[in-house]
């Protein structure tokens, strides 16, 4: 509850730091706001609370997502300066509408009441909504949030419906007293409880970008800022895949049915599609959009297993998918910015002219595909382990594969840095910049090779 209460002051403190004309202040007050959250979430570490009837859960599931989101917002801003430096208008809007946004994120993450969830959705959503068009001049902005704005408002439809027919069977919001209602089923669930079970699978997997809910996720991906597309990609994400997580686990219990084998389909479906049609795909943003739709079939194979594990997989997976993405958008940033494209051609090279850079979008790159020693490989073994424990093979056989393919495309951009003559364009960063991507960089490389200290948290 800390947590939610001190980002949402910090939100206001930064829109009145807008209206007292103090944009300089903004970044710093934002980075050590976030930084002062994190503390507050962390003190929460084994002391299981509920709030307003168990509205709000805070356990440490909770505490440990919440860093997470965290960490990757704080990561984001520490990319704004250099992405927001040439900008005249004021920024204190959009920096305050992603720390809302980010609220919500907790929110979800939280949750004891499906109406807490709906609650955070919302928040979520909205402030999205508004980030994806905060480029005004650019038409793909533009046409970014009308997507977005009016797929997401018809699927949040969806989601309250599901949510109405479960309290229309159950009799309560609250999650453990659904889980009641469904061990009190034996397995022989009404009509009723199932349509809004799977509405609601339906509403979170859209936010997920699971298939075939996924087809808005490029075109918006694409047309958002850069940065705040990063935001989308791993906060968002997470916060999503976190809530359907705490859905099953809390209301199911171990309980298998009709919605295991959906959410297997989707997944295996989710795997390959993402990284089959991340092969053919031009440049670096659009491809990075398939394999955050990928990495979404992965994260589902953890609500699938319905294991102790799976929470410390979902963690760690999280984590380092999280930091691998934002490491790779800030190259990106870089790249747009000195040819105006992120076609692969524009990297050709790089290692020549940019060793640093070019070596921190390579680890990105391996760790997202899975390569040892890196964070990725670790977080899909632990994962696909995990499932394997729960006789999950086909499903497990299906997300090795998918591994297998993306190879094919997230070695594009290592291709062109190093085996491609350089087009003799040299990124100008400044040092704060490259110290920032070389954190994230050796980040990706100790959690990979100490990955036992995240797994056995929780």
């Amino acid at each position: 509850m800390t947590t939610i209460i001190s980002l949402t002051i910090l939100g206001v403190l930064v829109l009145f730091l807008g209206i007292m004309k103090k944009q300089s202040w903004l970044l710093p007050v934002i980075l050590l706001g976030l930084v002062v959250s994190m503390g507050l979430t962390i003190m929460d570490w084994n002391t299981f609370k509920v709030y307003y009837h168990e509205m709000i859960v805070v356990d440490n599931v909770s505490v440990a997502f919440s860093t997470v989101l965290i960490f990757s917002a704080f990561l984001i801003f520490s990319l704004a300066s250099h992405y927001y430096r040439g900008v005249q208008r004021p920024l204190d809007d959009i920096f305050g509408v992603m720390i809302f946004a980010l609220a919500g994120a907790v929110m979800m993450t939280s949750y004891g009441n499906l109406i807490m969830l709906f609650l955070g959705i919302e928040t979520l959503s909205i402030a999205l909504y508004v980030l994806a068009g905060s480029h005004k001049e650019a038409i793909t902005s533009n046409e970014a949030t009308l997507k977005y704005f009016l797929l997401g408002s018809f699927l949040s439809g969806f989601l309250l419906f599901g949510i109405a027919l479960i309290y229309g069977s159950s009799g309560t919001f609250d999650l453990q007293k659904i889980s009641v209602y469904v061990s009190s089923c034996a397995g022989d669930y009404p009509p009723m409880f199932l349509a809004g079970l799977f509405l609601l699978i339906i509403g979170l997997a859209f936010k997920i970008a699971i298939v075939p809910f996924h087809f808005w996720a490029p075109d918006v991906y694409e047309g958002t800022p850069t940065l705040l597309t990063a935001f989308m990609a791993t906060v968002v994400k997470t916060a999503s895949i976190v809530a359907m997580f705490r859905f099953f686990t809390h209301t199911f219990q171990g309980i298998h049915g009709a919605w295991e084998t959906t959410i297997w389909v989707m997944a295996a479906f989710t795997i390959l599609l993402g990284n089959l049609t991340g092969v053919y795909q031009p440049n670096l943003k659009r491809m990075l959009a398939y394999s955050s739709i990928s990495h979404s079939g992965y994260m589902l194979l953890a609500v699938v297993a319905f294991s102790p594990m799976s929470e410390n997989a979902l963690l760690l997976y999280t984590l380092s998918y999280s930091i691998a993405t934002i490491s790779a958008f800030g190259i990106l940033i870089l790249i747009r910015e000195a040819h105006g494209n992120d076609y692969f051609s524009s990297l050709n090279g790089m290692a020549k002219t940019n060793p640093l850079e070019a070596f921190c979008l390579t680890v990105a790159m391996l760790s997202l595909a899975g390569i040892p020693p890196l964070a990725g490989f670790m977080a899909k073994y632990y994962l696909f382990t995990t499932a394997l424990e729960k006789g999950l093979v086909w499903l497990v056989i299906v997300a090795i594969a998918g591994s297998a393919i993306s190879v094919a495309y997230y070695f594009k951009p290592i291709m062109a840095m190093y085996l491609k003559e350089s087009n003799g364009v040299k990124l100008e960063v400044e040092t704060s910049y490259k110290v920032h991507l070389f954190f994230m960089t050796m980040l990706i490389i100790l959690i990979g090779l100490l990955p036992f200290l995240l797994i056995g948290l929780l």
